[in-house]
C-alpha cells in the first residue's frame, strides 16, 4: 500500500515509522527543511514540498496513493490537503489530524475527510473506557461518521453471562469484533460464551447505539456513548 503523509513532526514520523515497518510504501511530505530528519525514518521516502500546492502533490504522485494522511500541526493545511487529495487525485482514503477541537466540525466529507482523528477526543474516550463499567463508550468514527467503534464493559452480574455470541440477537448494522477478557483478545465465534466483566468492542451504525446499549445494559441504564 502506498501512503503519503504530510507533516514530518513527531506525529507524522511515528505514523510513517509504523507503516514502513509493516512493509508499506511511505512518502513523508514536509515543507520545513529543518524538519527533514530522514535518518529517523530511513525506510520512508522524503519530499521537501508544500502539501497545499498542486505542483507538490503532482511531484508526490498522489494519484498513486491508496491513503493520504494529513498530519501537520495546522488544521487549515490538513483540510486543504484532504480536499485536494479527494477531489483532484481521487485518493480512496483520507485520514486527517484535528489539532484544535473547535475545528472538529469542519473535518467531514465536505472537505474530503474519511477519518478524522482528534487527540483530545481520543484521549478522553480512552480515559472513559478505562474507568467506565456498564456504559457504552464511543472510541472512533469511521466512514465519515457512518459507523463507530464503541466499547462496553459488561457488569460482573450481567444477565448475558453464559450466553453464546451466536445466540444473542444483535441489532441490525452492529458487529461484535472483539472480546477482551483478562489478558486475552478473543475474535468472537458463534459458540463463544459471554462473561461478566468482558470488554466488548463493536462496530455500530450511530443510530443503533441506543438499541445496542439497551440490549447489553437495559433501557434504564445511563447511556454515555458521546466521546
Amino acid at each position: 500500500m502506498k501512503v503519503a503523509i504530510a507533516g514530518a513532526g513527531n506525529v507524522g514520523r511515528s505514523i510513517a515509522r509504523e507503516l514502513a515497518d509493516n512493509g508499506h510504501d511511505v512518502l513523508l511530505i514536509e515543507r520545513e527543511p529543518k524538519a527533514l530528519k530522514t535518518s529517523s525514518v530511513p525506510r520512508a521516502q522524503w519530499l521537501l514540498a508544500d502539501a497545499c500546492e498542486l505542483s507538490s502533490l503532482e511531484e508526490a504522485q498522489l494519484h498513486e496513493c491508496q491513503v493520504v494522511v494529513a498530519a501537520t500541526g495546522d488544521d487549515k493545511v490538513n483540510l486543504v490537503l484532504s480536499l485536494l487529495a479527494k477531489t483532484e487525485y481521487g485518493v480512496p482514503r483520507v485520514v486527517a489530524r484535528i489539532n484544535h477541537p473547535k475545528n472538529e466540525w469542519l473535518f467531514s466529507e465536505a472537505w474530503g475527510v474519511d477519518v478524522a482523528v482528534s487527540t483530545p477526543r481520543l484521549m478522553s474516550a480512552l480515559v472513559e473506557e478505562a474507568v467506565t463499567v456498564g456504559d457504552l463508550v464511543r472510541l472512533l468514527s469511521f466512514r465519515r461518521g457512518e459507523a463507530n467503534l464503541v466499547e462496553v464493559t459488561l457488569p460482573p452480574d450481567t444477565p448475558l453471562a453464559g450466553q453464546r455470541v451466536g445466540s444473542v440477537t444483535w441489532p441490525q448494522d452492529v458487529a461484535l469484533v472483539a472480546i477482551l477478557r483478562d489478558d486475552r483478545v478473543i475474535v468472537p465465534a458463534a459458540d463463544d460464551p459471554l462473561e461478566g466483566s468482558d470488554e466488548l468492542m463493536f462496530v455500530s451504525a450511530p443510530e443503533m447505539e441506543t438499541a445496542l446499549h439497551d440490549l447489553l445494559l437495559g433501557p434504564g441504564h445511563h447511556h454515555s456513548a458521546n466521546s
